[in-house]
């Protein structure tokens, strides 16, 4: 690759692997290059979802043999991830739990280690909390004070609004925080 600025180029360099941040390809070339992770899902890729970089398995757990089939699936994962040389991050790995009550308990190989992938109850997804139980109040709660403290910054800052001025600040400032994911 080199890259070009007004006619003028760099020396040619060669990527061994992944895929250059920050490129006008980059994104394209991302999804090409992670595009066939799907088939390296071995029970049901129908369970795999991907957003951008984010990742999930999901999956249900009706007996011990589905448990063993979604480790077999993370190995899968993981022995992609090396031959790609594009690693997942076993530390920011998590599983939750929902509505289901059968210990399971789920490993990632990470290079030459094996370690215990990290059961939470409640996670950042996209910048939405979810919890294990689905149940939304602690996002609203959330979106809830992220607007209480816009609206704080506003009645520090402007002493003296109009009607159409507020309604503006408020579409444009407050309501946002309030709307995002509503629809969840």
């Amino acid at each position: 690759m080199k890259v070009g600025i007004r006619g003028a180029f760099s020396e040619l360099q060669e990527v061994l692997s992944g895929v250059p941040q920050g490129s006008v390809l980059g994104p394209l070339l991302f999804l090409l290059f992670v595009n066939e992770l799907l088939t390296w899902i071995i029970n049901d890729m129908r369970m795999l979802r991907m957003f951008a970089h984010d990742t999930k398995l999901c999956c249900r757990i009706r007996k011990d043999t589905d448990s063993v089939a979604r480790q077999q699936d993370i190995d899968s994962l993981s022995t992609w991830s090396n031959t790609w040389q594009l690693k997942f991050n076993a530390e920011k790995c998590k599983v939750m739990h929902i509505g289901h009550f059968f210990e399971t308990e789920y490993y990632m190989t990470d290079g030459s280690t094996r370690k215990k992938l990290e059961c939470v109850h409640q996670e950042r997804d996209l910048g939405i909390l979810v919890s294990a139980n689905l149940k939304s109040s602690q996002q609203c709660t959330k979106a809830a004070g992220t607007a209480r403290r816009v609206i704080a910054m506003v009645r520090r800052n402007f002493r003296h609004l109009n009607v159409d001025d507020f309604k503006l600040i408020c579409k444009t400032y407050i309501c946002p925080h309030l709307e995002y994911c509503i629809q969840a």
